[in-house]
């Protein structure tokens, strides 16, 4: 395809690696050229310098046949202003703009159409990192929680600890300690390497496990892998953004929730519109104020400011001083494998979580879902099945006759309500959700054209 990506910052840039790689043709826009030319350095892409959401950079850009433009610049109007010209001068069919606006996304049915403005896909990334933190709530324990076929299969990612009812044993054995729950590991990583998952690959300890199940199945699954923790009760948030807010909110309810925020007049206004959560105004690297608001009985405590460095000190302080799990967003990708897995438990990266709602939108052969995954070294992928024997080049054929790409594993077939947990004697059916785990997303456009149908279908 030939894509239009305004903005080159973190989101902008990322996608541009992820994309690059993919025989697409791109081109990204951005008002600071010393950005993009360290982009065209690294990559295989066009870069024009100037304001994206102007007519004539647009079309030096190439928009009169461009097949999509996507907007991710720090701005949400200069984001919707360029998906406006875009669809009024070059009639772009593709329109995605990243708004993070709270105002902007409560209006979303009313305003994004072409009658109003164009924008065909919103990617709210705070919305998309609140729900990702939410479900790291529901699974403690987890390091990734994904949803596929509106929430009936998860793909959950855990690290295997001494003392796991599986570790040192095959994974052949999960089916004798739990008969009754179909599973299936679509990837191991041990050592930041992948490992392809066999009946007889022996789980070790500290490996880190991808597994695919019905999600009403993903607790018992992970008791085999390391110790169920509880769930949490008391929750201690720092950083009363538009995540933090939007956290509190959506736990408020079922969690004690306590929220520390710096600003006196967003404390206020925060108080005053969240119904349970109890909100303070302080400094959440504060010790004197962690210690006062009882932080050692605290089951986890998240750290969602705008600032990379205080959520890594405030949530290592925490840690130390007795919260039982420490989670900080970092805007910074590069950070994140820096500071996971010692005082911090789990460290999440809002580029991450735009980056595969990007992707979702983007992925040829009715692709509906895009989630990345382990910091986009791996993609998991639910696709539709169409056609029949004759148009497909999977409807109708066992899992173990199909031409998978290197690395590619089909995980689980969603069939109307039932999870269908793929084997190699599998057939899959038209209209099926197919759920595939790659380990090396390169060959993301082989499973594309997997998953289309010849021309005869239409």
């Amino acid at each position: 395809m030939k894509i239009i990506i305004i903005g080159a910052g973190q989101v902008g840039g990322t996608l541009a690696e992820n994309l690059a790689g993919e025989k697409n043709e791109i081109t990204i826009i951005d008002s600071e050229s010393s950005i993009l030319s360290s982009l065209q350095d690294r990559l295989d892409l066009q870069i024009v310098c100037g304001i994206g959401s102007h007519p004539d950079v647009l079309k030096k850009a190439g928009a009169e046949d461009a097949d999509m433009i996507i907007a991710v610049t720090n701005s949400d109007e200069s984001n919707m202003m360029a998906c406006q010209v875009a669809h009024s001068l070059f009639k772009t069919p593709t329109k995605i703009a990243r708004v993070r606006s709270e105002q902007y996304i409560i209006y979303q049915d009313q305003l994004y159409q072409n009658k109003d403005i164009p924008v065909d896909h919103l990617i709210a990334p705070e919305q998309l990192v609140t729900t990702a933190i939410k479900r790291l709530i529901d699974y403690p324990g987890a390091l990734q929680v994904v949803e596929f076929a509106d929430g009936r299969a998860s793909l959950v990612a855990v690290k295997a600890y001494y003392g796991g009812l599986l570790v040192g044993h095959a994974l052949s054995a999960l089916k004798e300690h739990m008969p009754n729950v179909d599973t299936r590991v679509a990837a191991i990583y041990r050592r930041g390497r992948p490992i392809r998952p066999l009946g007889s690959t022996v789980i070790e300890a500290d490996d880190e496990v991808f597994f695919i199940a019905d999600t009403k199945h993903i607790r018992a699954v992970m008791s085999e892998l390391q110790k169920l923790e509880a769930s949490y009760k008391r929750i201690m948030i720092a950083g009363g953004g538009l995540i933090g807010a939007g956290l509190a909110k959506r736990l408020e309810r079922k969690h004690n929730v306590k929220l520390i925020e710096y600003s006196l007049d967003r404390a206020n206004y925060l108080a005053s519109t969240l119904d349970h959560a109890t909100v303070f105004q302080g400094d959440a690297s504060d010790a004197s104020l962690l210690l006062e608001e009882n932080v050692e009985q605290v089951d986890a405590f998240i750290a969602v400011t705008n600032d990379d460095e205080a959520n890594i000190m405030s949530a290592m302080l925490a840690k130390r001083m007795g919260a039982a799990k420490a989670m900080v967003l970092i805007q910074r990708s590069a950070y994140v494998d820096l500071v996971q897995g010692g005082d911090i438990d789990i460290a999440f990266s809002p580029q991450q979580a735009t980056i595969s709602a990007l992707l979702t939108h983007i992925r040829r052969g009715d692709i509906v879902n895009v989630h990345s995954l382990r910091r986009g070294a791996a993609e998991a992928i639910e696709a539709i099945a169409h056609g029949d024997q004759q148009t497909s080049k999977v409807v109708g054929k066992q899992i173990r006759d199909i031409k998978l790409p290197p690395g590619t594993t089909i995980g689980a077939v969603v069939r109307e309500d039932e999870v269908v947990i793929a084997h190699s004697d599998t057939v899959i059916k038209a209209n099926d959700h197919v759920i595939l785990f790659l380990v090396d997303k390169k060959f993301i456009g082989d499973v594309e054209r997997l998953f289309q149908p010849s021309a005869l279908f239409f």
